[in-house]
């Protein structure tokens, strides 16, 4: 019996370790991934166990980059922090994230536009899962004005996005 004991013990360790895992999910298209973006996850790890990546698939949206592209260029800025994950998930944000084990979705906010676009999906959200909740990081103020919009045109224009994005990103503006 004595020999028994720590095992249970470690059992039940991991047992009540996994229950209390704080999972976030950061959902979004990251077409493509912008120094906004990098700022949330950034100053959100000391706050989770793990971070959930999540390209979402949306087959009436013109991305202009591959889901194959966009994760790579998640898995390769983050290649070197254990607590993210990048995967593809396709309808409700909600469902994937009970999928996952997921108890947060995590957001930023850039602006007040922002917000209330944020709310509202939160407050839905929560109408459909109450087990999830929505937290909110506001951005950094001097990426606060970074869209992936402005990066893809500043791209198609063949600006030099340098700036915009997480260092060592680089683009072939003329295949886009």
């Amino acid at each position: 019996m004595i020999f028994v004991l720590p095992f249970i013990f470690a059992i039940l360790n991991l047992f009540f370790h996994h229950m209390s895992n704080r999972i976030a999910v950061f959902p979004g298209s990251f077409d493509p991934i912008t120094l906004g973006h990098f700022d949330i996850v950034s100053r959100a790890l000391p706050l989770f166990d793990k971070i959930i990546i999540a390209i979402g698939q949306n087959a009436a949206k013109n991305y202009m980059f591959t889901l194959e592209e966009r994760m790579g260029f998640i898995k390769t800025i983050f290649a070197n922090t254990p607590k993210i994950e990048v995967h593809t998930y396709s309808g409700l944000t909600v469902n994937f994230c009970k999928e996952v084990g997921a108890q947060f979705l995590l957001r930023g906010l850039r602006n007040p536009a922002d917000f209330e676009f944020e709310k509202a999906i939160a407050q839905a959200n929560r109408q459909m899962e109450k087990d999830i909740e929505t937290v909110f990081l506001l951005t950094t103020a001097r990426y606060s004005y970074i869209s992936s919009s402005i990066v893809r045109d500043i791209i198609r224009h063949g600006g030099d996005y340098s700036g915009l994005v997480p260092e060592g990103m680089k683009f072939n503006p003329t295949s886009k």
